[in-house]
């Protein structure tokens, strides 16, 4: 039997690994977690085969239950952005709003189109309506970039079907309804209070025209000259309607409520609930439904090739998914939670050391790494093994490890740059929007998040 001493020093050195392997040795993710698998497999105490058995099948359990839903919400997406649907559903919803909100509306949508849609995509979809609308109404692109940020990352932090929310249900073994609906509830409320605080910081004056903006770069005229010209072709041909353009993000998210609805109100499901809230159904009727709403715009041939693109995307966030999966496995072989469970102290039932210890993990991550995938993936399998000896719901254990992996993107994150450079910002600018408004909704998150956990403590579920 290992020691909770070496368990924890094994735990640190794995951890110490992933870093090295990915800042240092520029390895990929996965790789660097797998090998991170492997030293804490042996440190914790588990033999070779058992190390590697015990990291293939944590790799397969976890592309066994969101392997094919997150292939499918790639393809979605992939096809409401090519097929005019998504920027259908932004122009309309901007659009509702005055001139003056407009933002809010930007956000709002950034908000909408990061359910099925991967971040840096909704930001290429929207950053040119920002631009235009910033142009309209005399606003510096400092509050245009930042409201962009929060809307779209916030949905992308933490409602399903984007991997880490998908990957949490599974990870923590809770209905994938409860994540839906917390997430929508927390994710929303945080977009409202985060471009609030982020409005009023930049209202301080802290935005320099001169300084934060790359004055070489050309890029916001022409991104604002393309859309342009996509609009008058545009309204030259038919486009979906508003309605028709919701349908996959729609069907998906009906289903799994109606799984979870039913799991509530009866003893015993019915099959049909069942059936139509599983994330593989439920995520095949919204790629279907994307297909059919597509297939008048793009045609046979262009379906088929806005799949294939969508799918060289997902094989890189499948693998470190994967990946993450074979971590969570080995951390649980090894019995680390039990040593764990013991640094938060007696009271093992502690709500709120568990919940920040969750935060504080994912955001060391973050900061070192840059990549939100790999921080909220850490997190959340090193705190599955803690969550069950909580007194409150593992969504909640989850959010927190979510909130801290997507804290402080700075440099070192891929996102960074396209948010920077599509925005025609330098560095000191992308830290003043990106970096700034990555913090505050990851701060809102973890706040409303810690407060449900204390109000509602078994979650809406």
């Amino acid at each position: 039997m290992t020691s909770p001493g070496l368990l924890i020093l094994a735990l640190v050195v794995a951890i110490a690994v992933i870093l090295f392997c990915i800042i240092v040795l520029k390895l990929n993710a996965a790789i660097g977690m797998v090998i991170a698998c492997l030293v804490m497999g042996v440190m914790g105490g588990l033999d070779l085969l058992t190390t590697t058995s015990t990291i293939a099948s944590g790799f397969g359990n976890m592309m066994t239950s969101i392997g094919l839903p997150v292939g499918f919400g790639t393809i979605l997406g992939q096809l409401m952005n090519d097929s005019g649907a998504a920027e259908v559903i932004a122009d309309k919803i901007v659009s509702a709003f005055p001139a003056k909100k407009a933002i809010w509306g930007l956000s709002i949508a950034g908000f909408i189109l990061s359910i099925p849609v991967f971040f840096d995509v909704t930001f290429i979809i929207l950053i040119p309506i920002g631009i235009t609308i910033a142009s309209k109404i005399d606003l510096k692109m400092g509050y245009v970039t930042g409201c962009l940020t929060i809307g779209a990352t916030t949905a992308h932090c933490v409602v399903p079907p984007t991997p880490n929310p998908l990957a949490a249900a599974d990870i923590f073994g809770f209905d994938l309804g409860i994540m839906l609906i917390v997430g929508l509830i927390v994710g929303f409320i945080t977009v409202m209070v985060s471009n609030f605080i982020y409005i009023k910081i930049h209202d301080q004056g802290i935005w320099n025209e001169e300084k934060d903006v790359n004055h070489s770069s050309n890029v916001t005229e022409e991104l604002v000259a393309a859309r342009e010209g996509r609009k008058s072709q545009e309204d030259r041909t038919k486009k979906p309607s508003l309605f028709i353009s919701l349908l996959p993000i729609i069907i998906p998210v009906v289903c799994i409520l109606f799984g979870t609805i039913g799991g509530a109100l009866f003893a015993e499901k019915p099959v049909i609930c069942s059936f139509l809230g599983d994330k593989v159904i439920a995520m095949l009727l919204g790629t279907l439904g994307a297909y059919l709403v597509s297939l008048p715009y793009l045609g046979k041939n262009g379906i088929e090739k806005s799949a294939g693109e969508a799918l060289k995307s997902a094989g890189v966030v499948l693998l470190i998914t994967g990946a993450g999966g074979s971590f969570a496995s080995v951390i649980t072989a090894t019995g680390i939670g039990d040593a764990i469970v013991g640094l938060l102290g007696t009271n093992t039932t502690s709500i709120l050391p568990a919940m920040f210890l969750a935060y504080g993990i994912g955001m060391v991550f973050r900061v070192a790494q840059g990549s939100g995938t790999v921080a909220g993936m850490t997190s959340m399998g090193i705190m599955a093994t803690i969550a069950p000896s909580v007194s409150v719901h593992p969504v909640y254990i989850a959010l927190a490890a979510l909130a801290g992996g997507i804290s402080v993107g700075h440099v070192n994150d891929s996102g960074f740059w396209v948010v920077s450079n599509m925005s025609g910002f330098n560095v000191k600018g992308g830290l003043k929007t990106y970096t700034l408004a990555q913090m505050i909704m990851s701060v809102s998150i973890m706040f409303l998040t810690v407060i449900f956990a204390l109000i509602l403590p078994g979650a809406i579920g």
